[in-house]
């Protein structure tokens, strides 16, 4: 496909720089701006590498001013909500000076497989972010995984229950749900919680050992049974899980909680604002009272990371939950987690949405402290500012029904084809044109022809009686950089159903000519010649679901599939697409098919031999219109 003009790019470097320079702010930028004007983490040192405090005190002062990180857990494909997570962190560190890691939190074996590790990582490059930073002349790669800390979480268990902080319990799940308590009635200490250190040290390393059975014992942290935030009322931090992992393979049979690993994970990497969403803000009191634990003990460098929360991304029309998604895509109601219709990025991906239109609607719709619903034309509207200069207009006819020009050749000569063209785009010429042929035979859409016209009808109509009896011609329409037509009628199969459309050329009426306003008309039509059309498969999707909260009001959310979500159709598009055309359509490249909207080439299915287009976006949001 042809490449953006030159001078686009140019025209838009000022504009993004100002742009950068006036980011609209938001609380957690206020709280890194907070924390870099006094120097809250001036003093760190950065040992190369994720490490305990000894590690970090031996390394050099870390030329990053801030870390940051995306945690994903690779149990499944990311999806849109991910990606807002995404432009944050990254847009983040790249804004102060500082760098984001990627890691991934694969604490648990059950779920996790390296398929997803590499969508993730594709996910997050796509978006146009990368996990290699360079703040000092020196490349660093911050890829991590949670599993690689395993010997340390461990070593820091060990140093709680020595420590009086942590015990074994060897309640059933049952007995600690009961004795946890509720909101308002306070826990009840577990029998075991009395035991020395020495006695929950070697219980412990007796569940490291494989000794005790799936699910016998637990390490809970000591803390409060009484306490009103019942997630300090002595949460597990390590069970029992006989599991193979993807990384560690079989070295372990007891894995952290996720609660216990991500604190250690953070502070390990020296991460400064760890940035999670609404739903985390009950455990920040645990995140805080394990860090200050583990600081005093001298096994984490201070100051220790500090956890922060946003709203997370409600998205009308959209299901979040990967479980729910897993759902749609293991009892076929959609065609795989990149299903066009899906939230998922590589779904988006599919689509059409390009890394400019997520990021721009991830800075549009911003960053608070409290629940809302986004209305899913906000997304699309992004997509549409992203494509509009830079996607290269084709005429499609996705319905197509034939129109014959029946005084073609009386004026054009038989068997004779004439040249047209038009602009790749029309805001940028430098770009060149795309060239097809009119004949005495076109494609036309179905729905530019109408017996009886509604009122405001400016296309195709033949003579008829209006509702007064009048005599109306029939209506004179360009066919776009083409012709001037008048129809005169159309052909019916037995059924009724129309099969030809007839209209007669006015000569002297092409576009480009002096002729070309000799005649005034209220219609454009687009076309494709019957000569020079080329077949292609145009899948025309809608939102997945009906309801714009699929689940709203406790329904089940498959009640609200929309069924009308995906139609195929055999449609005709111009030459220029083909290989070797003006605009050659490969696989991912986008186009605005004119009056249609916006479409992708499938970067699946697509081929040069049998192309195939998703839409990706309508020219306007005419949802429920």
């Amino acid at each position: 496909m042809t490449s953006p003009a030159p001078s686009q790019a140019t025209a838009a470097a000022p504009v993004a720089a100002d742009k950068e320079a006036h980011k609209p702010s938001n609380f957690l930028r206020q709280i890194i701006e907070k924390d870099l004007a006094e120097g809250t983490y001036a003093a760190r040192r950065w040992g190369g590498s994720p490490g305990d405090a000894a590690h970090h005190a031996s390394g050099q002062p870390d030329p990053a001013k801030v870390r940051l990180r995306f945690p994903p857990e690779p149990n499944g494909y990311l999806h849109v909500g991910h990606a807002k997570s995404i432009c944050l962190n990254f847009g983040l560190a790249r804004d102060y000076g500082g760098v984001c890691h990627l890691r991934f939190d694969d604490t648990n074996p059950e779920k996790e497989d390296t398929e997803y590790v590499d969508s993730i990582k594709d996910a997050v490059q796509w978006l146009g972010f990368d996990w290699k930073n360079n703040t000092s002349g020196a490349v660093e790669t911050n890829l991590y995984q949670a599993s690689d800390y395993f010997d340390f979480m461990y070593r820091a268990a060990e140093y709680l229950i020595d420590a009086g902080h942590a015990y074994v319990d060897e309640q059933s799940a049952d007995e600690m749900r009961i004795n946890r308590g509720d909101f308002g009635k306070p826990g009840t200490d577990s029998p075991f919680r009395s035991r020395t250190p020495a006695e929950n040290l070697a219980r412990f390393r007796e569940m490291r050992d494989g000794q005790l059975l799936d699910g016998a014992a637990v390490l809970r942290a000591k803390i409060d049974m009484a306490s009103p935030n019942i997630n300090m009322r002595d949460p597990a931090i390590y069970r029992i899980r006989r599991a193979h992992h993807h990384n560690t393979g079989d070295k372990w049979c007891i894995y952290p909680m996720y609660t216990y690993a991500h604190p250690i994970e953070d502070a390990l990497e020296q991460i400064t604002h760890s940035i999670c969403t609404l739903e985390f803000e009950d455990q920040r009191p645990f995140y805080d009272w394990l860090l200050d634990r583990l600081a005093e003990g001298g096994l984490i460098a201070t100051p220790h990371p500090r956890q922060y929360e946003f709203a997370r991304l409600n998205l009308t029309y959209v299901l979040t939950s990967k479980r729910k998604l897993a759902q749609l895509v293991n009892e076929n109601r959609v065609n795989g987690w990149d299903d066009p219709r899906m939230p998922t990025i590589v779904g988006l991906r599919r689509r059409g949405y390009t890394p400019e239109a997520i990021q721009l609607f991830a800075e549009r719709i911003g960053v608070t402290k409290s629940d809302s619903w986004i209305d899913y034309s906000t997304l699309e509207g992004c997509l549409r500012e992203t494509l509009d200069g830079s996607a290269p207009r084709a005429m499609a006819v996705l319905d197509p029904v034939k129109l014959v020009l029946t005084n073609w050749d009386e004026v054009m000569g038989a068997g004779m084809l004439d040249d047209c063209s038009a602009p790749i785009h029309p805001h940028h010429p430098e770009l060149g044109k795309r060239e097809f042929k009119i004949g005495k035979e076109v494609w036309i859409d179905r729905s530019d022809y109408e017996e009886t016209p509604p009122k405001g009808f400016f296309r195709l109509f033949p003579p008829h009686l209006n509702a007064s009896k009048q005599a109306i011609a029939g209506s004179k329409v360009r066919l776009k950089y083409g012709h001037v037509i008048e129809c005169t009628g159309a052909v019916k199969d037995a059924e009724g159903r129309i099969i030809e459309v007839q209209a007669k050329l006015l000569p002297d009426t092409k576009s480009g000519t002096p002729g070309a306003d000799s005649v005034k008309v209220k219609g454009v039509i687009t076309w494709v010649g019957v000569n020079d059309a080329v077949p292609a498969e145009v899948r025309l999707y809608e939102r997945l679901f009906r309801e714009a909260q699929p689940e709203g009001g406790g329904v089940d959310f498959l009640t609200n599939l929309n069924a009308d979500s995906l139609k195929v159709m055999t449609a005709y598009v111009e030459p220029s697409l083909a290989s070797g055309g003006a605009i050659e359509a490969k696989a991912d490249d986008k186009f605005q098919f004119e009056r249609h909207g916006y479409f992708v080439a499938d970067r699946v299915d697509h081929a040069a031999g049998r192309p195939v287009f998703n839409l990706a976006v309508g020219l306007k949001d005419s949802w429920g219109k």
